[in-house]
């Protein structure tokens, strides 16, 4: 080991690969155990000292470690890194509802689901790069993930502050779970990792993230989703591994290397930063912090949020001495952050916030949290939001600090708060007269499936606008963000919904496998990822987006016109100060109420006035008043300069009701299997795409809280079914031994006609609280006069009034073509028809997912 004071830098690395899981059974327990990552370990250290990245000695394996031993590693490799640090993780990653933050976790972890999923023992993204390596002095950072859901830790990385000096290499897309792979191996993206250093001897890090997603592609990688598996990178600094390094140019930006080529190594001269120097310049060590209790202290300086200071330092114009400025704390919702983090920037180095000896008045961190969360705190949690007493309900932890200043995309949020805050509650809400801005929420269309008359479609009903899209192409799908995460997903929700409300129907207009992209930003981040996707996928975003872009704009991306609903609410930020009580004079949160008061007043004005404005005008905002853009200039050729008409402003009610009901939804399903046995299906029962095999293949999609059914219709002179499965609860196991014992083919005909019905009678039977439910038909089409005049049209009628979507899986070609009886069943239902033109199996598990809570 090279000593503290070596003129050398001093590289370390820290292999971590959990494959032996203590908890793999119970209620807490995690996924299982992961013997292939056993295998990661000794292949990737072999290859980095083959490679020439590190010398054996400078590598710390740690296999399976519980948190405690991992934090402490963490800390102490971080610790003496003076040169590349790099950190490796191979395990069981797991993320919350809203995916924006990644847990990484330990041999001791746990899951336990409440109010807010606390992972136990796992180390959370957010933690490990603002604790460990903001504290670390390493020149340059490399951290790898092999884990399910790495790609979320680039939301983290985005915000971290110091990120150029971290390159962020992830197995995977964010959302995705991947396959740990054969266990006598290691896991795919390792092994092609470590292939790949051994082959390159030296790379860069660019080069070889080009490398392992090509190699990915080649070996037809898929997720879990069953989607393409594409390996992901973050940096902001290119970074040479191998024979010609490890060299660090910071100045460099990353981009990609000449095909077949490495770019010439550079050897910029490096200052090695010094923390907390003294009067003599001497170099004091980075002092440590325990990783848990790290957190609260870095949000108390703004490490976690957006800190702002700018340039100005603590002396003004001549030398004048300045005192640190106030801090106000910012909280947006997460489709704003970006908007407002320029707006606080631009606001920092204003007059307005400069004192005339050239002193800051007044600093501000802005961040943002998911809007369901927030508003849950601000009514019922503020006391732990204050006094964190546990780690089951800890606002600090899970939003944020305290806020002075909350700005939501719209008032009905405040309002929301305002109408059933606990009377105890010890922050106070003052929201705005008037908004700061507006921006319509838009169906912004691929330009191939935009209407050549576009104003033949703004300003009708969303439902009908997508019925149109979707009418004109079958393959084109419609996505929303996440309306329990980002204000601008409820909105649409609420157009989605209708009036008179029908969730299910609008839940299925933008149904997708996984959950949704947490926002609008990311949802056009996402999309680009599959061209063919991108190409006929409409997304439900605010216009304020296609006007400023996004953080991802250097992807290629499909152009896209914006379509104006008329019954979608248009986000509306509004101004909302937030006062804490005892959060005067002398708290460590800084200043008196007054001085506090002041300055919020003071960014307020500035916010409403010019300044706040042309800021706004940039970002792609219309005037709160007239609807006009702001900045007319700037507008892109798929944005209207006056979409008529213009959306009021969300109600309070209609926000709630819209949550309330999309939370119902996302609940446990109900579903009813009807399985065909009569007499013509006995060619067609056999195997795995046989009537029984399809039905088998479908539960994995169904958890042990959603309620299922199946009957077997063939009409046996004692009723149009029988029941194989009763209605409700079941292990999956049960159910399979249930359908193997039981289902068998009937000397009978089938009457689907009085089978649909009892069928409509079982789920109406069952309650309209909001869950998802779906009936599932399962037959060879050959129903004869069973589903032929007023027997159809009575199950049609039925059918379109129930809002219980059917799908038919119809075991044999053309028995979803035009006009076809199935066909017209599912269409009027809201489902779907599938026949041998389609991949029967994985479409009707796809469908089933939908509304199931199962792994698969």
């Amino acid at each position: 080991m090279q000593p503290e004071d070596a003129g050398e830098p001093m590289d370390r690395a820290l292999l971590i690969g959990v494959s032996d899981y203590r908890f793999t059974k119970g209620p807490h327990a995690v996924p299982g155990e992961l013997p292939a990552v056993e295998k990661n370990l000794p292949v990737l250290r072999e290859a980095l000292v083959r490679a020439g990245v590190f010398a054996d000695r400078d590598i710390v394996p740690l296999p399976s470690p519980d948190f405690a031993e991992a934090a402490r590693e963490l800390q102490r490799v971080a610790g003496e890194a003076r040169g590349l640090l790099l950190v490796y993780f191979a395990g069981h990653g797991a993320i919350p509802s809203g995916g924006d933050e990644l847990y990484l976790q330990l041999r001791d972890a746990q899951v336990f689901a409440g109010e807010h999923t606390v992972f136990n023992a796992a180390v959370s993204f957010s933690d490990l790069m603002g604790t460990v390596l903001a504290t670390s002095r390493a020149d340059r950072v490399v951290v790898v993930l092999d884990c399910c859901f790495a790609g979320n830790a680039a939301r983290v990385w985005e915000h971290f502050e110091d990120k150029r000096r971290v390159v962020l290499l992830m197995s995977v897309q964010a959302n995705h779970r991947i396959d740990a792979g054969d266990p006598d191996t290691p896991t795919p993206y390792t092994e092609n990792l470590a292939e790949l250093l051994g082959q390159e001897g030296g790379t860069t890090v660019s080069r070889l993230a080009a490398r392992l997603r090509q190699r990915m592609a080649e070996q037809k990688r898929r997720t879990l989703r069953n989607e393409p598996w594409q390996p992901q990178l973050r940096a902001d600094a290119e970074v040479t591994l191998g024979r010609k390094g490890p060299q660090v140019p910071v100045l460099e930006p990353a981009g990609p290397a000449p095909s077949g080529t490495d770019p010439a190594p550079k050897r910029p001269r490096i200052r090695r930063r010094r923390e907390n120097p003294g009067q003599d310049g001497d170099e004091r060590p980075a002092r440590r912090i325990p990783l848990r209790l790290a957190v609260p202290v870095l949000l108390a300086l703004g490490v976690l949020g957006v800190s702002l200071y700018g340039p100005l330092g603590p002396a003004g114009g001549d030398d004048a001495h300045c005192v640190p400025p106030l801090e106000l704390r910012v909280l947006t919702d997460p489709d704003l952050e970006r908007t407002f983090r320029t707006a606080a920037g631009a606001y920092l180095t204003s007059e307005a916030n400069t004192t005339d000896e050239g002193c800051r008045r007044t600093g501000i961190t802005v961040y943002s949290a998911g809007s369901s969360d927030v508003v849950d705190a601000l009514r019922r949690r503020t006391d732990a939001w204050q006094e964190p007493e546990g780690a089951e309900v800890n606002p600090q932890r899970d939003i944020g600090p305290q806020p002075d200043v909350w700005i939501p995309a719209s008032r009905a949020e405040a309002d929301r708060v305002l109408e059933e805050q606990d009377t105890d509650a010890v922050a106070e809400l003052e929201p705005a007269e008037s908004p700061l801005a507006h921006s319509p929420v838009v169906l912004a269309v691929p330009e191939r499936l935009a209407p050549e008359a576009l104003d033949d479609i703004t300003g009708r009903p969303l439902t009908e606008m997508i019925r149109a899209l979707t009418g004109n192409a079958e393959d084109t799908a419609v996505r929303r963000p996440d309306p329990e995460f980002t204000d601008s997903g409820l909105l649409a929700t609420v157009g989605l919904y209708g009036d008179p409300p029908s969730v299910a129907e609008g839940e299925r207009m933008v149904g997708q496998q996984g959950p949704p992209s947490p926002t609008a930003g990311d949802l056009l981040c996402d999309l680009p990822e599959d061209d063919a996707v991108d190409d006929r996928t409409a997304a439900l975003v605010p216009e304020f987006l296609l006007v400023s872009g996004v953080d991802c704009e250097d992807n290629t991306r499909t152009p896209r016109w914006a379509l104006y609903p008329a019954d979608v609410p248009g986000m509306d930020p509004v101004f909302v100060r937030v006062r804490w009580d005892d959060a005067d004079g002398g708290d460590d949160r800084g200043g008196d109420r007054t001085a506090r008061d002041a300055a919020v007043a003071a960014f307020r004005d500035w916010l409403a006035g010019a300044g706040g404005r042309d800021v706004l005008a940039r970002q792609g905002f219309r005037d709160p008043g007239d609807g006009e853009l702001l900045a007319p200039e700037r507008k892109p050729d798929g944005v209207k300069f006056a979409p008529s008409p213009l959306d009021e402003s969300a109600g309070r009610n209609e926000m709630e009701q819209a949550l309330s009901a999309y939370q119902a939804y996302g609940g446990p399903g109900r579903v009813l299997f009807l399985l065909d046995s009569s007499g013509s299906m006995a060619d067609l029962w056999q195997g795995p795409s046989g009537g029984p095999g399809l039905l088998r293949q479908t539960l994995g999609g169904l958890g042990g809280e959603d309620e299922y059914g199946v009957w077997a219709v063939a009409d046996t002179g004692e009723g149009p079914y029988e029941t194989l499965l009763g209605f409700g609860r079941h292990w999956r196991k049960d159910a399979e031994e249930a359908v193997d014992e039981r289902a068998r083919v009937r000397d009978a005909s089938a009457d689907p006609h009085a089978a649909l019905l009892a069928a409509f009678d079982e789920m109406e039977d069952r309650g309209d609280d909001g869950r998802p439910q779906m009936i599932v038909h399962i037959t060879d089409g050959q129903h004869g006069e069973y589903l032929q005049g007023g027997r159809l049209r009575e199950v049609l009628n039925r059918a379109e009034s129930s809002e219980v979507p059917v799908t038919v899986a119809v075991l044999g070609s053309g028995g979803c073509d035009e006009g076809r009886p199935d066909r017209r069943i599912a269409e009027v239902s809201g489902g779907r028809c599938l026949d041998a033109g389609d991949d029967v199996g994985a479409a009707l598990h796809d469908e089933i997912a939908r509304i199931g809570t199962g792994d698969d």
